[in-house]
């Protein structure tokens, strides 16, 4: 089943009145197959018609759609023999971020990522993917092994943020993060990132400062929450739909202003209507960046990191 967000109640009645249709066609003897056929043709229509014009505050509900799929879900459809390690040498384990060793088409990568958890069991386990102090340490720990094994980095990230809460101050959240995104800019690896539902704040940049960087279609990447951002500069969480807009959070705005490098489209509809198609196409695109960026010596994949994240806002 799938669940719908709030603007799409058009599509909700029309698909509603399809499934109704379809159950008095198996129980009587009324052939209702054009009609359906109409209606089917009526909601794909509609369907593409509300996804190619969605709002900035639109794709930031879809970015967190309960349905999206997550790291678990990228592992099981688009890498295989994956071995998660876990944590930090430290302190203990957090399972808001996981990694591993894995293969993405015969090709041996690293493979880190924050997880969200889909029922309330799974993200509570998760911390609904904020990550802690041992998270990103957990995380610096994997990279510099994959520097060590000359192994590829792939982070899948998917965040609203780093935990604020007091035990990660006391445990030093902000140089942990401050560290993770030093690993990821020194790495002598290459290292893809994707933002695969929301990027939030420091808590998405300590496993997003790749040479590559991309975003899936309908994700959302920004320095604070539209909500957050609202309520800083209204007063009040519901100008969250502004802030989304004057704060350019979707991947259409910051492939423009190049804060990202490309954009994997998502099946009609968003990733949680077909996660095998979007895990598929995912899983292509980082082949091929990765193909590019095993040509490019080491020494000059670190200047392309440093220049890219020079380079934002001079233009």
């Amino acid at each position: 089943m799938v669940s719908y967000l709030e603007f799409e109640k058009p599509l909700a009645a029309l698909e509603a009145r399809i499934a109704e249709l379809r159950t008095l066609a198996a129980d009587g003897d009324v052939d209702l197959a054009s009609e359906i056929a109409r209606l089917e043709k009526k909601s794909a229509a509609l369907l593409a018609s509300t996804y190619g014009a969605l709002t900035p505050w639109q794709k930031t509900q879809v970015a967190r759609h309960p349905m999206r799929p997550h790291f678990v879900d990228y592992v099981r459809l688009a890498f295989t023999e994956f071995m998660p390690l876990g944590g930090d040498r430290y302190f203990g384990e957090d399972e808001a971020i996981l990694g591993g060793f894995a293969r993405l088409d015969g090709r041996r990568v690293m493979l880190i990522g924050h997880e969200k958890g889909h029922d309330t069991a799974t993200r509570i386990r998760h911390n609904f993917g904020m990550g802690k102090p041992e998270g990103y340490r957990k995380a610096i720990r994997l990279m510099e092994l994959a520097g060590r094994f000359g192994l590829p980095v792939v982070t899948l990230v998917d965040t609203s943020g780093a935990f604020p809460g007091v035990e990660a101050e006391e445990r030093g959240q902000a140089e942990a993060i401050a560290r993770s995104t030093e690993a990821c800019l020194s790495l002598p690896v290459p290292m893809v990132s994707v933002i695969v539902g929301e990027g939030g704040s420091g808590g998405a940049v300590a496993l997003a400062s790749a040479e590559r960087v991309l975003m899936l279609e309908h994700s959302v990447y920004s320095v604070i929450s539209p909500e957050g951002a609202s309520s800083i500069l209204w007063r009040t969480p519901e100008k969250a739909p502004d802030a989304a807009e004057a704060m350019k959070v979707t991947a259409q705005h910051l492939e423009r202003l190049g804060v990202i490098d490309r954009i994997v489209p998502e099946p009609v509809g968003g990733a949680h209507r077909d996660p095998a198609l979007t895990a598929q196409r995912l899983a292509k695109v980082i082949d091929a960046e990765l193909d590019t960026l095993a040509k490019i010596p080491a020494n000059d994949r670190i200047r392309l990191r440093e220049e890219r994240f020079l380079r934002i806002g001079r233009s």
